[in-house]
């Protein structure tokens, strides 16, 4: 199962643009990528994101402290995203069927 922290991780070590919400997410992002790159020492075998993806998920894998480490930091800067000019953060953790995110809406509105 593909994660979006593994996938972000992965994706600015191959030296990719990651889309993410805010500063804090960009900074959080760089944070875990450089702790990622200090316990590879070096390449963790490949430039490709989703060979990189690989590798990430096994070393998280291996080390669920670590994993729990790269967590933390990633679950704080999405609760520090902000919106800026006319934007939308919408965090959400956990499981649902359905997710519902709403800005100006205007009228009535029903889901059900």
């Amino acid at each position: 199962m593909t994660d979006p922290m593994t996938v972000a991780i992965a994706t600015a070590m191959a030296g990719k643009a990651v889309e993410v919400a805010g500063e804090p997410v960009r900074a959080a992002v760089a944070e875990l990528v450089r702790r990622v790159r200090e316990r590879f020492r070096g390449s963790p075998g490949g430039e490709r994101p989703e060979v990189l993806e690989g590798a990430v998920r096994r070393l998280l894998d291996e080390d669920p402290a670590f994993r729990a480490e790269l967590e933390a930091i990633w679950q704080q800067a999405h609760v520090d995203a902000s919106a800026a000019d006319d934007g939308v953060v919408n965090v959400f953790s956990g499981r649902a069927a359905n997710v519902v995110q709403l800005r100006d809406a205007g009228g009535d509105i029903n889901i059900g």
